[in-house]
């Protein structure tokens, strides 16, 4: 660790093996978090998802995006799963994944060969697809877990095991609640 207590880029990296040993067909729901505000987190112990409004509480929607025409929320954008096994090796502690911005955090592979976009998971009464836009490290990411964090999920590694996370929209509203299983649902 450097002064600051995040971890260099040579621990980061022997985290690695850990990390790929993730389940790759049926995984868990570690932590959900909302958004209500920028900068605001909250964990919950059970959500919603919908159709319209992805995770019921958070601000994607308001918040819209950069990356439409109109500023309007990117309907593939709509929800931002990260390992729990990438976070915690980011993170630590589990009382500071929330900083990462994401709303799941799963125990499940979600490299490319394991969840291409389009794959489909159920999550409780849910069912979310993994859609083509990449997530990756950026300067919020870098404030709060330091610049060898980025380096490690937007290396070509990083980026080929999606160490940042995906990204996914609802396509079947439903329940979820942490501990909930995350499965690779059949086309």
């Amino acid at each position: 660790m450097d002064a600051t207590g995040h971890q260099s880029l040579e621990q980061l990296l022997g985290h690695t093996d850990h990390i790929q040993q993730s389940p790759k067909q049926r995984g868990t729901l570690e932590l959900i978090v909302r958004r209500p505000q920028t900068d605001l987190r909250e964990v919950v112990q059970s959500a919603e998802l919908d159709l319209q409004q992805g995770l019921v509480g958070d601000n994607w929607l308001a918040r819209g995006s950069k990356k439409t025409g109109d500023g309007s929320a990117h309907p593939d954008m709509q929800l931002n799963l990260m390992n729990s096994r990438s976070i915690a090796a980011i993170a630590g502690d589990p009382g500071n994944w929330p900083l990462a911005g994401d709303q799941l955090f799963v125990d499940l592979d979600l490299s490319d060969n394991n969840l291409p976009p389009g794959t489909r998971l159920s999550i409780g009464s849910a069912r979310i697809e993994i859609t083509a836009m990449p997530h990756l490290g950026c300067l919020k990411f870098s404030r709060r877990f330091g610049a060898d964090a980025v380096r490690f999920v937007n290396s070509d590694l990083g980026k080929l095991l999606n160490l940042r996370g995906v990204n996914a929209r609802v396509v079947q509203p439903g329940s979820i609640t942490r501990g909930d299983a995350v499965e690779k649902v059949a086309p």
